[in-house]
């Protein structure tokens, strides 16, 4: 069995973070290991309180990963500040990391800006040109450009400065109102488009960290990238077409979707 480790923040409604990875790998048929940089009281409503791990704490979870259960992807959530993300991009270093995929959450799905100016200024100095992946939103890729994206044109000219700034592929996910479904990956100087089929499901609560840890979860198979985000990309499909429908507010998906067996479906 190959092996998956998701970096990022819990979520206490189990939606998104490392909850949803974790179901996510699981069902991607890999093996789920985990590294918490933050706990974090939410539910479909929002997020309530945020409490972040230590520096010196969430080393010790990457060490205890990594000696032990090399994983054959890394998955790279949200992580709020500097002294965090300058200790995994120096771990993830050290143990020479592979197909690390970074979801860079940035600005949250209201608009709010999720990381302090530090924060963004080491992530993109340290973590970034370790990726072999990044999976902005367009708010998120319009920080990472310094551009204003409104158009399938925008996100191309946004996508291929990211990706020359930084020296890895980038998947630029569409929405906000932006070729709704449709993403597009772009590297080594070119564009592929990777269209979707909009899914009328208001409960979209995790969509990224989902899509980021399928991907990482078929790169750790044996995929290329674009056999991995087809995948991914499916694989989220699915789990909106199920039409779960939990909580008050923006809901999660159903991860489990096409699990099967004797002791999942009654």
């Amino acid at each position: 069995m190959k092996t998956a480790l998701t970096i990022a923040g819990s979520d206490s409604s189990g939606g998104a973070g490392i909850q949803a990875d974790i179901k996510t790998m699981t069902a991607n048929g890999v093996f789920a290991m985990s590294a918490i940089t933050a706990l974090t009281a939410q539910n479909t409503t929002g997020v309530t309180a945020i409490f972040d791990t230590t520096p010196q704490f969430l080393a010790q979870q990457l060490d205890a990963v990594f000696t032990d259960i090399y994983p054959d992807a890394v998955k790279i959530g949200m992580v709020s500040s500097a002294p965090l993300i300058d200790t995994i991009a120096e771990r993830l270093h050290f143990y020479g990391a592979k197909h690390i995929v970074v979801d860079p959450v940035m600005v949250a799905t209201s608009g709010a800006k999720l990381l302090q100016d530090d924060a963004v200024q080491a992530l993109t100095e340290k973590l970034l040109p370790l990726a072999e992946v990044l999976t902005p939103n367009i708010p998120e890729a319009e920080i990472l450009s310094g551009m204003t994206i409104t158009n399938a044109a925008d996100m191309e000219a946004a996508a291929r400065t990211i990706s020359q700034r930084y020296g890895c592929a980038v998947l630029c996910k569409g929405g906000h109102q932006i070729n709704d479904a449709d993403d597009l990956l772009w590297r080594g100087g070119t564009g592929k488009w990777f269209k979707g089929k909009r899914i009328a499901n208001p409960n979209t609560h995790g969509t990224g960290c989902t899509l980021s840890s399928a991907i990482a979860s078929n790169l750790a198979k044996g995929y290329d990238l674009d056999t991995a985000v087809e995948r991914a990309k499916a694989y989220i499909s699915g789990c909106l077409s199920a039409m779960l429908d939990l909580g008050h507010g923006s809901g999660p998906m159903d991860h489990t979707f096409n699990l099967k067996g004797d002791f999942v479906r009654d």
